[in-house]
C-alpha cells in the first residue's frame, strides 16, 4: 500500500504540474513532507486523504491504487458476463511457443498479464506451470476461477489495473496477449523496467501488442483507455535482452460482430545475464 500510494502521489502531482512545494503549500505542509510521501518514507495521515485527493483532482480510490481510470476501464466487462466464454477456451498459439522455449521440466513461475477470462492461464496451469494471473475485469476473474476449477488446476488470480500493478516477486515467464495497448505512453518505460527487473535469469517475456498502421482502419470497438503503439516500439524496451522472435502480422477479426482487421507485433525475448560464448 505504501509503495502504491507513494507512486500515485508523485504521478498525479506531476500530471497536475505541481511542484512538491506547491502541493505542500496547498495542504499546509512542507515540501519535505510531500517528498517523504513520494519516497515511501512516511504515509499521509488518513484525515489528509480527502484534501490530498481534491488537490490532485483524483478520487481517494485512485490515489490508493484501487483503480486507475475514471468510468469504464474495460469494454469487455459486460461481454465477460455472458454464460459462455467470449474468447473461447482454446489457448493462444503463443502459449505453445512458451511450452517449446521453457518446458516445465522444473518449477517455473509464470505471470499472465491481463488474463481476461483465463483461457491461457488455465492452459499453462494444466501443463505444469505455477501460474499467477491478473485482470481488471471482475467478470473475467470469476470466469478464470471457474475454468480452473472445471479442469482441476490452480491459478492464483487477482484483480489489478495494468497501470498500477508492479511486480515485487520474481517470475520465470511473463506472458501477455492483447493487453499492452492499455498502457499509457508515459508509463511504459517504468512498467517494462519493473517487469524486466523481476524476471529470473534466462526468463522469457512473450508479449504481443496492437499496432497503429495508416492502411488499417480503427477498430469498431470504442476503447476509451487504449493507446497507440508503433512498429519497433515494444522492441525498444528490450535492447539489452536477447530477442528470440519479432514479427508483425495483419489479421482479420470479428470480435465486435463487425469484420475488421488488426495489425500486431509479436515478441519473445530472453534475459541473458552472462556473455554469450
Amino acid at each position: 500500500m505504501k509503495e502504491t500510494l507513494a507512486r500515485n502521489i508523485a504521478r498525479y502531482r506531476k500530471e497536475r504540474s505541481f511542484t512538491q512545494e506547491e502541493l505542500g503549500r496547498m495542504l499546509g505542509l512542507s515540501y519535505q513532507a510531500v517528498s517523504k510521501w513520494e519516497n515511501a518514507q512516511t504515509m499521509p495521515d488518513l484525515a489528509l486523504l480527502p484534501d490530498l485527493s481534491k488537490a490532485l483532482g483524483v478520487s481517494i480510490e485512485k490515489l490508493l491504487g484501487y483503480m486507475s481510470q475514471d468510468g469504464r476501464v474495460s469494454i469487455y466487462e459486460e461481454e465477460y458476463k455472458i454464460p459462455g466464454y467470449y474468447w473461447g477456451t482454446e489457448p493462444n498459439t503463443a502459449c505453445y511457443q512458451v511450452l517449446r522455449l521453457r518446458p516445465p521440466t522444473q518449477r517455473l513461475k509464470l505471470l499472465d498479464i491481463g488474463c481476461g477470462e483465463g483461457k491461457d492461464a488455465v492452459f499453462f496451469a494444466r501443463n505444469g506451470y505455477e501460474v499467477t494471473a491478473f485482470d481488471v475485469s471482475d467478470a473475467g476473474i470469476e470466469k478464470t476461477k471457474r475454468l480452473a476449477d472445471k479442469v482441476g488446476v490452480h491459478v492464483d488470480v487477482f484483480k489489478a489495473d495494468l497501470l498500477d500493478f508492479r511486480l515485487d516477486a520474481h517470475f520465470d515467464i511473463l506472458f501477455s496477449s492483447g493487453v499492452l495497448h492499455y498502457i499509457k505512453p508515459d508509463y511504459r518505460n517504468e512498467i517494462f523496467v519493473n517487469y524486466k527487473q523481476f524476471t529470473n535469469p534466462e526468463g522469457v517475456h512473450v508479449f504481443n501488442v496492437f499496432l497503429e498502421k495508416p492502411f488499417i482502419a480503427p477498430p469498431p470497438e470504442r476503447e476509451e483507455n487504449a493507446y497507440k503503439w508503433y512498429s519497433g516500439e515494444l522492441l525498444s524496451h528490450y535492447h539489452d535482452w536477447l530477442i528470440l522472435e519479432s514479427s508483425e502480422t495483419v489479421f482479420d477479426c470479428n470480435s465486435s460482430g463487425i469484420p475488421h482487421k488488426h495489425a500486431m507485433t509479436n515478441m519473445i525475448s530472453r534475459k541473458i545475464t552472462e556473455p554469450l560464448g
